[in-house]
């Protein structure tokens, strides 16, 4: 008797084991099937870039490899920075207030009336050129026509060929430095171009055999000055004519981005006449066109500018106010204006960024007490934490 009950114990104990391996089993199958995304970490957001709003600040959001390749193909990224992306094997931002607050401000403009102008200023390695990066791709999202210079020094210390200019008698042209912006700027901007179908208001003749009939595609104008780079940067003065002219009239909204802008007041460049005098930013033409096109007497865009003590290292400033960085002459172009100031990390964006870093691998080391000692060796500067946690 006792037998027969242990034996029907056993068979009812076995049924049930192998009727949960079955359930386990089936459950595993249904999770792997269904490859449950893992949960997103708290340093990052899948917000687009046109709804980031101060409650995303702090967080990294990636840029697409195809909007990156558009945008910044050609520049705009610290150097230090771009490398970084290519260990980290993906591109991402923080988003910051400075970015966000410009963004409100924007969508609370009335375009009709002449273009607010934006100054990031900040600390040497504060964020500032990723903060316009940031708000280059929100424009990018948002179809604004993009007037985008990377680095103004470039021009003024570095230029790779200067010719006297046949147009306006005493200034230089930077003919390569000319037809490689063109190539940014076509880069950023031909599909929008396309869509629009933006054409010259009027005849450009360039020589007597060569001419942009009024009417051409406006796209006309861009390849002649990349083709022809003698012609490059009086193409480069006629398109922006233009393109203040659609913005005018409705067709097209225009941002105007520029990095370094202070750099176009300092007293001389590193561009020598043939007595070996250095010459001053105003007798270079590419400075006539975009201080032109960083006034304030068109409608239907906006100008976002830095100055950065870096622009002017020949002359370092004790202080990176604007009213310091672009002297009188640059702060009178400009004003009234409107300062953004780009401040180091604050607790929050610290922490996510050093979340981020263990994320990627950047920092290999969760070492007790290692965050803090990170914040008081870099007082929380963007560019001083990546350098030191390098070694981490």
């Amino acid at each position: 008797m006792n037998n027969k009950i242990w034996h029907a114990a056993n068979r009812v104990w076995c049924g049930e084991f192998a009727r949960n391996i079955s359930l386990y089993a089936s459950d595993y199958n249904i999770s792997t099937a269904l490859k449950v995304p893992p949960k997103l970490e708290e340093f990052r957001t899948i917000q687009p870039v046109v709804k980031h709003r101060r409650e995303t600040c702090g967080r990294f959001y990636t840029i697409p490899a195809t909007d990156k390749k558009q945008l910044f193909n050609h520049g705009g990224l610290p150097k230090n920075y771009e490398k970084l992306a290519k260990t980290w094997n993906e591109f991402c931002l923080m988003v910051r207030p400075p970015a966000v607050e410009i963004m409100e401000y924007i969508e609370q403009t009335n375009f009709n009336r002449g273009i607010n102008r934006f100054v990031l200023y900040g600390e040497d390695g504060a964020g500032k050129s990723l903060t316009l990066a940031h708000l280059m791709h929100y424009g990018y999202q948002q179809e604004y026509m993009l007037l985008h210079v990377p680095w103004v020094p470039n021009w003024m210390k570095r230029a790779k060929e200067t010719a006297n200019s046949t147009t306006n008698e005493g200034t230089l042209d930077l003919p390569l430095d000319g037809a490689a912006w063109l190539t940014h700027f076509k880069n950023q901007n031909t599909p929008l171009l396309a869509k629009l179908g933006l054409t010259v208001s009027r005849d450009y003749v360039w020589s007597k055999r060569e001419t942009t009939p009024a009417g051409a595609p406006l796209m006309a104008l861009i390849e002649h000055g990349i083709s022809r780079a003698k012609f490059s940067c009086d193409a480069i003065a006629a398109l922006l004519q233009e393109l203040k002219q659609h913005s005018c009239a409705g067709r097209t909204r225009t941002m105007v981005l520029i990095d370094g802008f202070n750099a176009f007041f300092h007293p001389h460049t590193r561009i020598l006449t043939e007595n070996k005098m250095r010459i001053s930013p105003d007798r270079i033409s590419l400075t006539k066109a975009f201080l032109d096109i960083t006034r304030n007497d068109w409608t239907n865009g906006v100008c976002v500018l830095t100055v950065d003590r870096l622009a002017v290292t020949e002359d370092r400033m004790a202080s990176c106010l604007p009213m310091y960085l672009l002297y009188r002459e640059g702060f009178e172009h400009l004003d009234p204006f409107i300062p953004v100031r780009v401040n180091n990390y604050d607790e929050a964006e610290f922490h996510s960024c050093i979340q981020y870093y263990l994320d990627r691998k950047w920092i290999q080391t969760t070492m007790p007490g290692f965050e803090e000692e990170l914040k008081m060796l870099s007082c929380r500067n963007p560019y001083q934490l990546m350098q030191l946690s390098a070694s981490l």
